[in-house]
C-alpha cells in the first residue's frame, strides 16, 4: 500500500467517523421518553418482567449515556423495589441527579438515595445507623410493661382473694411510686331492700305510635371508606403509583393525600405507616 493510499484510507476513516459523531448527535436531539427502549422498558415494567425492563433500560442508557436521566431513574428505582441491590440503585439516582439537579423530582430521588442507605446500612452486622436513643426507649417501654404485668396478675390474685379494691398501676413516668395494694375493707350487711333485683321498665306495646317526627332530616347513609394501604419494606411513593394506578407519575397524587403524613415528598416511608390511596 503506498502512502496516497494510507493518506485516502485515514481520509475516509476520518469522514465515517465525523459523519457517525454528526448522527450519534442527531440521534441524541429526539426525546428520551419517545424512543423505543424507553417505551419497552416502560411496558415491561408494568407487566411485573423487571429483568427485562431492566436490560431495556440499559439498552438506551448505552445509546444516549447522559442523555437518558430517566433510564437512570427507572433503573435505580426497579434496582431499589426488586433487585434489592442498594448499592446500585445509589448509583443510578445519583447519575440522575446529577443529570438533572433542579428537576421536579430532584427532591424525592435525594430521598430515594437516603432509602437505599438504610437499606444497605441493615445488611451490615450490628446494624450501626440504628439509633442508640430508640433502644433505651425500647427498654424503658418492655420494663413498665413488665411491671405493669406483674400489677394485673397481683390485682388479680388479690380479687380471688376476696378483695374489693383494685391494684394501683404504675404510670407511665418512672418517677411515680411504686404500686401499693389496698387493704380489703369489711363491708357493712346489705339490708333486705336492697338485695330485691331492679325493677326493668315494661317493653312498649305492639300497638302504640311509633314516636312523632320532629322535622329534622334523617343522618346521611355512611360513605364507603376510603382505600388505604399500610407501608411495607420497600415501598415507595413511586412503587405505590405503579401498583394502584400503573403509573408511576402518580405518586403526586397519593402524596397530596398524604400532606398530613409526610414530612415531604423526598421523605422515607415508614414501615407501618397507613396511606390513604386516592
Amino acid at each position: 500500500m503506498t502512502a496516497r493510499q494510507k493518506l485516502f484510507g485515514l481520509l475516509a476513516l476520518a469522514a465515517g467517523l465525523a459523519a457517525a459523531g454528526c448522527g450519534r448527535e442527531n440521534y441524541a436531539l429526539s426525546a428520551e421518553t419517545d424512543e423505543s427502549y424507553y417505551r419497552e422498558g416502560q411496558q415491561l415494567n408494568r407487566q411485573g418482567r423487571t429483568q427485562e425492563a431492566l436490560a431495556a433500560y440499559l439498552k438506551l442508557i448505552a445509546l444516549r449515556g447522559d442523555q437518558a436521566p430517566e433510564s437512570h431513574l427507572e433503573v435505580g428505582l426497579i434496582y431499589l423495589e426488586h433487585i434489592r441491590d442498594p448499592i446500585a440503585a445509589i448509583y443510578y439516582f445519583r447519575r440522575y441527579l446529577e443529570l438533572e439537579p433542579n428537576s421536579r423530582q430532584a427532591v424525592y430521588v435525594r430521598g430515594l438515595v437516603d432509602t437505599a442507605k438504610r437499606d444497605f446500612a441493615r445488611t451490615l452486622p450490628g446494624q450501626p445507623m440504628e439509633n442508640p436513643s430508640a433502644r433505651l426507649n425500647q427498654a424503658d417501654d418492655f420494663e413498665r410493661l413488665r411491671r405493669e404485668n406483674e400489677d394485673l396478675r397481683a390485682e388479680v390474685a388479690a380479687l380471688r382473694a376476696g378483695g374489693t379494691a383494685p391494684v394501683a398501676h404504675v404510670a407511665a413516668d418512672d418517677s411515680a411510686p411504686a404500686p401499693m395494694f389496698v387493704v380489703p375493707v369489711a363491708q357493712a350487711p346489705r339490708s333486705a331492700a336492697e338485695d330485691k333485683p331492679p325493677i326493668t321498665p315494661a317493653p312498649m306495646e305492639t300497638g302504640a305510635a311509633p314516636p312523632l317526627d320532629d322535622g329534622t332530616a334523617p343522618a346521611p347513609p355512611p360513605q364507603a371508606a376510603a382505600r388505604t394501604h399500610t407501608v411495607a419494606r420497600g415501598d415507595t411513593l413511586y412503587s405505590l403509583a405503579q401498583r394502584y394506578y400503573g403509573n408511576r407519575s402518580k405518586w403526586r397524587d397519593i402524596y397530596s393525600a398524604n400532606r398530613d403524613r409526610l414530612a415531604g415528598p423526598g421523605a422515607p416511608l415508614k414501615i407501618g405507616m397507613e396511606l390513604r390511596i386516592p
